[in-house]
């Protein structure tokens, strides 16, 4: 098992400094051209690929150009344009009953502030996130998807178990200038090599200083459960 950096701010200093020369490119994966394609991408990239998003989105951007187009389109025929993506029938209507409000409510521009995006069907707090940075270059906190979540427990930079917890936890222990870039930065290490199932712990460069290195350790702290 790896051994973790005395403290978990030196911790996370050291998984940044390491990460950021393992892919200095790192950023987000989902193509857009637009808040509002930024949102549906987001919105549909739940519980399903990015890559599977942006293979979907390129003939969807097409067809459906503004929050009217959406809102406007019949729940059927969206959700068939969608049915590749996981959940296609749930997130046609939330897109539809998002972009209705948006129309609405926010004269046809996405909005600016997480109470605000919040509010809108499909957006949970880590949406929003993304939309902010991304979207507006507001930076008011940390994307944690499925992959910060299993490689802040497993480097042992958080002991709590949901998103949001988690996040709140990140803020105290991340330099704020890195808040955008740690979240590219773990999802490129997850699908790259710390993966859910199987991580290559051989070839990882963080292995030394991990304590779920399953080299040696026992227990896999993303899950609690054995290797």
């Amino acid at each position: 098992m790896g051994t973790p950096r005395e403290t978990r701010d030196d911790q996370a200093a050291e998984v940044i400094d390491r990460l950021e020369a393992e892919y200095p490119d790192s950023t987000i994966s989902l193509r857009y051209s637009n808040r509002l394609e930024l949102l549906i991408a987001v919105i549909l990239s739940a519980q399903c690929t990015d890559e599977r998003v942006n293979a979907e989105t390129e003939h969807l951007f097409e067809t459906y150009q503004s929050p009217e187009d959406y809102a406007n389109a019949p729940q059927e025929e969206l959700a068939e344009a969608l049915n590749s993506i996981n959940f296609y029938n749930n997130k046609a209507g939330y897109i539809r009953e998002a972009c209705a409000l948006i129309v609405e409510e926010h004269d046809g521009e996405v909005p600016d502030t997480m109470d605000e995006l919040t509010e809108l069907p499909g957006v949970g707090r880590k949406t929003a996130n993304v939309v902010l940075q991304h979207g507006h270059d507001v930076v008011e906190g940390i994307v944690v998807d499925t992959h910060v979540q299993r490689l802040t427990r497993r480097l042992g930079i958080t002991e709590e178990e949901r998103p949001e917890a988690i996040e709140q936890d990140l803020l105290d222990i991340v330099p704020e200038g890195y808040w955008v870039q740690f979240t590219h930065l773990l999802i490129d290490h997850g699908r790259a090599t710390c993966t859910a199932r199987n991580p290559d712990c051989e070839s990882c460069v963080l292995a030394d200083i991990c304590p779920s290195e399953k080299g040696d350790s026992d227990v896999d702290l993303a899950s609690g459960e054995p290797w």
